[in-house]
């Protein structure tokens, strides 16, 4: 299991639970187990986030494997230029 930190408004469809578990070894697996365990935050995620992992920000790296004690965060879709 990866404890998974939920920034800002995304806890809203996470009951306000602002840290969960989700089962993953990847960055694919965790948006595919928050959406089950979280139906609210399909929306979100089929809009874009941004997870962090270990402090370095991933937008649509798939197969970015994730470990059991890897801090993860996820955010709204960061944007910039």
């Amino acid at each position: 299991m990866v404890q998974v930190k939920i920034w800002g408004s995304l806890a809203a469809a996470t009951d306000d639970q602002t840290t969960v578990e989700i089962k993953a070894e990847t960055l694919r697996e965790l948006l595919d187990g928050l959406g089950k365990k979280y139906p609210a935050i399909q929306p979100q995620l089929d809009r874009g986030v941004s997870v962090a992992i270990d402090g370095w920000i991933y937008n649509d790296s798939w197969f970015t494997p994730i470990k059991p004690d890897s801090e993860v965060v996820l955010l709204a879709r960061l944007k910039g230029g």
